[in-house]
C-alpha cells in the first residue's frame, strides 16, 4: 500500500508517523513544498528574540529522523493537481519538472496562507523593501536578513493576535521600538476586552506603543521609511517605521482539493467529517486547510497546531484501514507576552449565544497560591457558564509564574467531559502552599461564578474557609 501525504507541517507529518507506527509495511511518501519539513512555526518568534538558536533547533525532527521512520520525503515539490479517478498526484519540483505519484490513499494537509486583509500595497512591497509577512521558514529568513542588513530602529506590527504579540516582544528584545496596531477595541481579540486590557498594559509597560480601533488600509514607501495609513475613529491615520510586519490571520489553502471536487464549509475551509474524509474517494485532509469540529459549536474554522496534529493522526490511522475519530476542539489557546500569560478555552458570551446557550460570565481574581507564601499573584479568571450551570468556557490572564497554562487545561478537560461549573469544586487537584491553595484558583473562580449566579449556597465551600 502507498500512502501519500501532501504537506510537511503538523498534519502531514502526523499522518505519516501514525501510519508507519501502526503498519511499518506501509509505503509513505510526504510531499513538501519547501525544504523544511516538521519545523515549529509556532517557535519562530523565539528565534527572533534569540531565545532559540540556531534556527535548526526549530525542527521537531531532523530530515534524518523523519527518514529513519521509513517515510520518503519529496522536498521542494509542489502538488499541483489530483487525478482522483486515476489515483495519481501531479507534482512539480524546484526545477519546474513535472511528474506524477501514484497512490492508494492520499492525505492533503496544505495548511493556510497569511491573510493580507485587503491592505493595499502589499502586492508591490515585499521583504526587500522592509514589508514582511510571517508564516514560513522562508519568511523567517527574509525578516532575519532584513534586520541584520538594515539594522532598523522602529517597527510597526499590524495585528495583535498571538503571533503579533509574540513578535512585539521579540522585536522589543532585539532593541526596536515597536508600534502595534489593532483593528478591534483591544489587543488579543480571542479574550474579552477586560482581559485584553491587561495584555495591553503589559505591552505598554515594556515600551510597546499600542494603537487600537485602527483599520490599516495601505502600506507604501515614503521618504523617511515605510508609511502605514488607515483610519482611526473616523479620522485619517498615518504612522511611519523602518520595518513593517503584517500578521492579521490566515486563510485556508484549498485550491488543490476544491479543483478535485471537494466542497468547502465555514471559513472557506474544506469540509471533512470526524474521520477526516473529504468525500472524494481515497482522499483525506487535515490541518489548517479544513474545517474544525468543535465540541460546542459543531463545524467551524479554527486553525491551531494542536488540532492539526490530532487531525493528521486520525487521518493517518484511517487511511490504512482504521476507524479513528477526531474528538473535537475546544479552541484551547495560550500565549506569553513578556511576563504575562493569557489563555482561553471554550466559548465567550457572544459565541455561546450564537450556539443557542444562555450564557452568564463572571470574573474573579484568586491568587495563584497561598498568600502567606512569598510571590503570590492574582489570576484574572473569567468563567462562562450556561444558566443551567453547564461550564461553557474560561479565560485567564496572569503572571508567567502563575501556572496559567496548567489551569486553562483543567478547564479544557472539564469542558471535554461536559462538566458543570459546580462540579469543578469536586475535582481532586494538587496543593502545596508555594504552588496553590486547598481550593485551587480554578475552583475559587468556579465558586465565585456560583455565588454570583445562584446566590449563597447551602454549604459554602469558598476559599475563605481554607486557612491551611
Amino acid at each position: 500500500m502507498h500512502l501519500v501525504a501532501v504537506g510537511g507541517s503538523d498534519a502531514g507529518i502526523s499522518t505519516a508517523l501514525r501510519a508507519r507506527e501502526l503498519d511499518p509495511s506501509v509505503d509513505v511518501t510526504v510531499v513538501v513544498a519547501d525544504a523544511f519539513p516538521n519545523f515549529s512555526i509556532c517557535g519562530i518568534p523565539y528565534y527572533f528574540s534569540r531565545e532559540v538558536q540556531p534556527w535548526q533547533s526549530l525542527a521537531h525532527r531532523t530530515h534524518a529522523d523523519l527518514e529513519t521512520t521509513g517515510m520518503n520525503l519529496r522536498l521542494n515539490t509542489l502538488a499541483t493537481d489530483i487525478d482522483v479517478a486515476g489515483r495519481r498526484l501531479h507534482v512539480r519540483d524546484e526545477h519546474g519538472a513535472e511528474s506524477t505519484i501514484a497512490y492508494d490513499e492520499l492525505m492533503v494537509g496544505t495548511g493556510a496562507s497569511p491573510s493580507t486583509a485587503g491592505i493595499k500595497g502589499l502586492d508591490r512591497l515585499g521583504p526587500d523593501e522592509g514589508v514582511h509577512l510571517l508564516h514560513s521558514m522562508g519568511d523567517t529568513f527574509a525578516l532575519e536578513q532584513y534586520l541584520d542588513t538594515h539594522q532598523p530602529e522602529t517597527a510597526i506590527i499590524v495585528g495583535a493576535g498571538y503571533v503579533g504579540l509574540e513578535m512585539a516582544e521579540a522585536l522589543t528584545i532585539r532593541g526596536l521600538h515597536v508600534t502595534q496596531i489593532q483593528r478591534g477595541p483591544e489587543v488579543l481579540s480571542t479574550v474579552d476586552p477586560e482581559l485584553g486590557t491587561l495584555v495591553h498594559d503589559e505591552l505598554t509597560r515594556h515600551g510597546v506603543d499600542v494603537i487600537t480601533n485602527t483599520r490599516v488600509e495601505g502600506i507604501s514607501r515614503g521618504d523617511r521609511g515605510i508609511v502605514v495609513t488607515g483610519a482611526r475613529a473616523g479620522e485619517a491615520f498615518t504612522r511611519t517605521a523602518d520595518v513593517v510586519l503584517v500578521v492579521v490571520g490566515v486563510r485556508p489553502n484549498t485550491d488543490l482539493l476544491t479543483a478535485a471536487g471537494a466542497t468547502t464549509g465555514p471559513g472557506g475551509a474544506v469540509s471533512v467529517d470526524e474521520q477526516m474524509r473529504t468525500g472524494l474517494p481515497n482522499v483525506w485532509a487535515a490541518g489548517d486547510g479544513v474545517v474544525t469540529h468543535h465540541r460546542l459549536l459543531g463545524a467551524t474554522y479554527l486553525p491551531l497546531g494542536t488540532t492539526a496534529h490530532k487531525q493528521g493522526r486520525v487521518a493517518g490511522e484511517n487511511a490504512i484501514g482504521g476507524n479513528a475519530r477526531f474528538a473535537g476542539s475546544l479552541g484551547t489557546q495560550v500565549v506569553k507576552i513578556f511576563d504575562l500569560v493569557a489563555a482561553r478555552t471554550g466559548l465567550r458570551d457572544h459565541e455561546a449565544v450564537a450556539a443557542g446557550f444562555t450564557p452568564v460570565s463572571v470574573t474573579s481574581t484568586p491568587d495563584d497560591h497561598k498568600a502567606y507564601y512569598p510571590g503570590a499573584t492574582p489570576i484574572s479568571i473569567r468563567i462562562t457558564g450556561d444558566e443551567d450551570g453547564r461550564l461553557l468556557g474560561a479565560q485567564l490572564v496572569g503572571q508567567r509564574t502563575a501556572e496559567v497554562a496548567k489551569r486553562v487545561d483543567t478547564y479544557a478537560t472539564a469542558l471535554h467531559h461536559e462538566m458543570t461549573v459546580a462540579q469543578m469544586s469536586d475535582l481532586d487537584l494538587s496543593y502545596t502552599p508555594p504552588l496553590g491553595s486547598p481550593w485551587d484558583a480554578v475552583q475559587m473562580a468556579a465558586q465565585a461564578w456560583e455565588r454570583q449566579v445562584n446566590g449563597p449556597q447551602r454549604i459554602d465551600s469558598g476559599p475563605e474557609l481554607s486557612r491551611r
